[in-house]
């Protein structure tokens, strides 16, 4: 399919429009016209790219892109190093952030979601934030295998809720700070990629669990999905690359 119509297609599917970002949301870098084979992965590190030149992608979705605010605008160093990678294989480098996190199929959140069974009661207007129910209540020790099971990565607890837990909130990545409107929210435990030292005494004073379970584990899942449903609809040649990230 030609590039133009696929940037069409995800910037209305995700509804960049309603998403205030802190990096430009949609094409990146300009590659080839003509897209048959997309790679998808978090991040658009050197190794991914190197990987989808190998596959020959003519495209890369990236949750993570380029051009963050307040980052050094120079292309020189590591940054020249993977646009040059990129422009010498006529690859374009496609980024969608926030809205990847909040879209209510193939979003970060909408797919964590669906991971844990959760049934979704988050307060309208929702934001990126979510609050959901588990099927039955479990110990907080049973949960928290089970979500570092499902994301194969031992979870960080920060205790601070009940033994039982049935109440669950949730936001990917690095939204540690949404704890105190999910102890508002009455969490029992919430859920988001990373940790701050306060987060600690946040848990303990507010009397939520807190699980740090990866930056790069929660936002794997939106980025795979949305390449899958892309594939299907547009009959691309999709894959899915994970570079390992422990953080």
């Amino acid at each position: 399919m030609h590039r133009t119509d696929l940037i069409d297609y995800l910037n209305e599917y995700l509804e960049v429009g309603q998403y205030k970002d802190y990096a430009p949301n949609g094409l990146q870098v300009e590659g080839v016209s003509e897209i048959h084979t997309l790679v998808t992965g978090v991040t658009a590190c050197q190794a991914l790219i190197d990987a989808a030149i190998k596959v020959k992608a003519d495209a890369i979705l990236v949750h993570h892109g380029y051009f963050w605010k307040n980052e050094s605008q120079p292309i020189v160093g590591m940054k020249q190093k993977r646009i040059k990678s990129l422009l010498l294989n006529d690859v374009n480098l496609l980024g969608y952030h926030l809205p990847l996190d909040g879209h209510a199929e193939v979003g970060n959140n909408a797919q964590l979601g669906k991971l844990w069974q959760l049934k979704d009661i988050t307060p309208e207007p929702a934001g990126l934030l979510r609050l959901g129910l588990l099927q039955e209540v479990v110990t907080i020790d049973i949960f928290k295998q089970q979500v570092s099971e499902s994301l194969k990565r031992e979870v960080l607890h920060l205790p601070g809720g009940p033994e039982e837990v049935k109440t669950i909130a949730w936001c990917s990545g690095g939204a540690q700070q949404y704890i105190v409107e999910a102890a508002e929210w009455g969490a029992d435990v919430y859920i988001s990629g990373e940790v701050s030292e306060q987060t600690t005494h946040l848990a303990k004073e507010l009397g939520v669990h807190y699980f740090s379970a990866g930056h790069h584990a929660t936002e794997s899942l939106g980025v795979q999905s949305l390449g899958a449903h892309l594939a299907e609809r547009f009959n691309l040649l999709h894959y899915h690359i994970d570079i390992n990230n422990p953080v």
